[in-house]
């Protein structure tokens, strides 16, 4: 998919300075080190670093930029030692990391980006990457792209959802690729239908907690919602944000962790979608980050205290207005 951009001098992302936004690319494959660096330049980027991961290890360190992307297909141990070293440096400065893998390489990398708030792509298409490109810039601090405020956090992962369900449709069907004027840094105005845990703690926690249901109603309700997809198409019922909150919730009860895969697989949307909504509900304090005793880089998700409290809430609300009917 060729990337048709129409970025002048005058739509270049610039520093305080003047200066062009640096990106560093670092991918082991070079003929996907050129493509994400044709992409850069095209969004008026400045390419710096460009190399193989193993270079992340080896040889003085050079500066990494105000955007990272990496590509890492494979987890072994060199791979994750790179990678932990490179999310800290990212961490302890102004750069954004973008890392795309694969589904089975995704647990343990997650577990090694616990600093570098990074976003993270699933076998991602051309147009996906050019996306998350995108949605990097708008958290680059002192930019012509200012930082979204946090209201508006959910309207930009729902416009990516759409953008790239259209991006993925473009490479499906049209090889010239995505035009200037429909491109993946179109944003609309935000929706108000979204308020974080953090906001509401007071009101999720109540002095009497109810306590959770019996998983096997929930795993029951799990059942029916994909019964649907038999009959529809998936993406007619896509509501990952609950699917996970049931999945979370089943689990919680029968004292099982779940890692960060199968949480993907249970949101039934892509899973570079699921990971946008699990960094959400991470932030909005609604899942919790849980390591592993065993092995400190391995990463599960579960539903936080005022989370679960909310779900046992929900569903001592439904039992009542059952036994009222």
């Amino acid at each position: 998919m060729q990337a048709d951009f129409s970025y002048g001098p005058a739509d270049a992302v610039n520093d305080p300075a003047g200066l062009p936004l640096t990106v560093s690319i670092f991918a082991d494959r070079v003929h996907l080190r050129d493509q994400i660096a044709e992409d850069a330049a095209s969004a008026g980027l400045r390419i710096g670093q460009t190399d193989a991961v193993s270079a992340l290890l080896t040889g003085y360190p050079k500066a990494l930029g105000d955007l990272v992307l990496l590509d890492c297909p494979d987890a072994d141990g060199q791979t994750l030692a790179a990678l932990s070293h490179l999310d800290m440096r990212v961490a302890k400065s102004d750069a954004r990391l973008v890392v795309s893998t694969t589904l089975a390489s995704l647990d343990a990398l997650f577990g090694c980006l616990a600093q570098s708030n990074a976003q993270i792509l699933v076998d991602p298409g051309r147009g996906e990457r050019v996306i998350a490109l995108g949605s990097m810039l708008t958290g680059l601090p002192n930019t012509r792209l200012r930082d979204l405020a946090e209201e508006d956090r959910l309207t930009l992962m729902r416009l990516t959802e759409q953008v790239g369900q259209i991006a993925e449709r473009l490479d499906r069907f049209d090889q010239r690729g995505l035009s200037a004027t429909g491109g993946a840094f179109r944003f609309e105005s935000p929706n108000k239908d979204y308020k974080g845990a953090k906001d509401q703690s007071s009101d999720l926690v109540r002095s009497q907690k109810p306590p959770l249901p019996e998983p096997r109603l929930v795993r029951q309700i799990i059942s029916q919602r994909r019964l649907r997809g038999e009959f529809f198409a998936v993406d007619l019922f896509a509501d990952p944000a609950w699917d996970m909150l049931l999945d979370l919730t089943a689990a919680r009860v029968e004292h099982v962790r779940v890692s960060v895969s199968s949480l993907c697989i249970a949101a039934a949307v892509p899973p570079t979608t699921a990971l946008r909504w699990i960094n959400q509900m991470v932030e909005s304090g609604l899942f919790d980050r849980v390591e592993d005793d065993a092995d400190r880089r391995r990463v599960f998700i579960g539903l936080s205290d005022s989370a679960a409290y909310a779900m046992a809430g929900y569903f001592a609300a439904l039992e009542n207005k059952r036994a009222a009917a």
